[in-house]
């Protein structure tokens, strides 16, 4: 199946959830050509207007362009912004002109996480120590993004080496580009690693991002950020070119103020041969089964906005059961230390390609004899440890990796067969905690975690709110389960309908 025919399909499948934001919210930014709300403007309706003539991607990208400089100084999402991003724009506009449009996202701007290599820009995982010279190629994802016609238009801000330095790490903070705030209260952490991506959609800077996960670093600020963010089934994007963890559980995946546009840039940059082939019309919610597990280690308030969650997905005809996934407990156990293993060899994989410390040696190095690395946190003990944990040929290692992933998909599994389940809810966050360097972040969150080891894919979709900071419901299924659990989404994101845009609060302390 072709690309721009994956895409048709996928944005078939959700186009129900539409404008799932509320419609009194209003970005100040307004695109130059056409009076339409940059906050609520889904990926089909800018195409509509491209195509009558009343929309041009130049105008469209001036209007992302000025709203990163106005909003940006507030929240510190955005790393750069690509030099080229408007002849990219004017390109677009004219295969618009000549009828020649390569699919939905020609001419839409997006925003990629700066551990994702661009050719003529920086992508420096954060750290100074590649912020010299950029890479000499594009990462897979965003040649098919180009492909595709979009406007790569800059790099976002993140947790320094995607939260896999210290053990005690504050996330949206970078060497590169300091402390990420949350746009909602802005001493609120925007969590990570995918911060910058997550908060710069918050702040309508951008149509949609790219962020990467290994465990919850797309999903987690997701939710903190009140937008969605799929993780994709392992293996449907392409790693190649993307600063790793682990190559048995990092993806990269969309994010996006709604689920339409996630979808329609999951088709554009996965791998066509298994995307979701499925024409259906979008479905509702009447009939479907789905497991709620409650997570009540989130404290009494998240509780609360579940409950109201399944409250209103049960008015709309869902049969909601309470769950509890099993083996969290082991596999709480297993993950870290194999991820320790796997990022020494891939890490040291990665860094043979730039230019830099050649391997994880060199790193400790570097962050030791540069004092900029240590203005928030001092530590890298995950880094030392990865160099003492066994490599990836020993055989307790092998085993431990096993165990995880046959525990870690037997505990979805196992729980969608025991209740005949559509999917697994659960809270995707707490209400995000106040940045502070001293401490680090306060951030067990469990959730993350069965879809993460098994390479099952999983969503956040905006749920509700605890005193202005934004809440999501993370909904889980199978492997390559990706299109249906969308779908799936999508009516849940139309019968919430909790999106809201920020007020860049500056606390909400009393």
């Amino acid at each position: 199946m072709k690309r721009r025919g994956t895409a048709v399909a996928l944005a078939t499948l959700v186009v129900g959830s539409l404008c799932a934001g509320a419609p009194q919210a209003r970005a100040e930014a307004r695109a130059a050509e056409a009076d339409f709300d940059l906050d609520t403007a889904t990926i089909p309706e800018l195409q509509a207007r491209m195509a009558d003539g009343s929309l041009t991607s130049s105008g469209l990208t001036t209007a992302y362009l000025r709203r990163t400089k106005a909003i940006d100084p507030t929240i510190h999402a955005v790393l750069r912004t690509d030099p080229t991003a408007l002849r990219q724009a004017a390109a677009s506009d004219v295969r618009h002109r000549r009828g020649d449009v390569r699919g939905p996202l020609d001419g839409i701007p997006v925003l990629v996480k700066d551990n994702v290599n661009t050719r003529g820009m920086p992508t420096t995982a954060g750290s100074l120590a590649l912020a010299g010279s950029p890479p000499d190629r594009d990462a897979a994802l965003v040649t098919r993004l180009r492909d595709a016609g979009a406007v790569i238009l800059g790099k976002t801000n993140l947790s320094e080496w995607a939260n896999f330095r210290a053990a005690k790490p504050t996330s949206g903070w970078s060497a590169v580009g300091g402390q990420t705030n949350n746009p909602y209260v802005l001493d609120r952490n925007p969590c990570g690693s995918s911060s910058g991506s997550g908060a710069a959609l918050a702040a309508s800077l951008a149509q949609v991002a790219i962020g990467t996960e290994t465990d919850g670093s797309i999903v987690c600020p997701a939710g903190m950020n009140g937008v969605v963010g799929h993780k994709p089934s392992l293996g449907l994007v392409s790693q190649d070119g993307v600063v790793p963890i682990s190559a048995e559980q990092d993806t990269a995946g969309p994010m996006a103020r709604n689920v339409t546009d996630t979808a329609l840039t999951l088709a554009a940059i996965g791998d066509a041969a298994h995307l979701p082939d499925e024409r259906t019309a979008p479905g509702g919610l009447r009939g479907k089964r789905i497991g709620l597990w409650r997570l009540p280690s989130l404290g009494p308030e998240v509780d609360a906005v579940m409950t109201r969650t399944a409250e209103k997905l049960r008015s709309a005809g869902a049969e909601v059961v309470e769950v509890t996934p099993p083996y969290q407990e082991r596999l709480a156990e297993l993950e870290f230390p194999a991820l320790l293993s796997e990022f020494h060899r891939d890490i040291d994989a990665y860094l043979a390609t730039r230019e830099g410390p050649r391997n994880l040696t060199g790193l400790v190095e570097f962050n030791r004899a540069h004092p900029a690395e240590r203005t928030c946190f001092a530590g890298q003990e995950l880094f030392e440890r990865a160099l003492a944990a066994p490599p990836t040929t020993d055989p307790a290692y092998r085993a431990m990796r096993a165990e995880s992933k046959d525990l870690s998909r037997r505990s979805i599994d196992e729980t969608m067969a025991a209740h005949r389940l559509d999917a697994i809810a659960s809270p995707t966050n707490p209400p995000a905690w106040t940045t502070d360097c001293a401490r680090g972040d306060n951030d067990v969150i469990p959730s993350s975690t069965p879809a993460a080891v098994a390479g099952y894919p999983s969503l956040s979709v905006p749920a509700g709110s605890v005193d202005e900071l934004p809440v999501g419901v993370l909904l889980m299924a199978g492997d390559r389960e990706d299109g249906r659990l969308l779908t799936l989404g999508a009516a849940v994101e139309r019968r919430l309908h909790a999106w809201r845009a920020p007020r860049y609060l500056p606390s909400n302390t009393p």
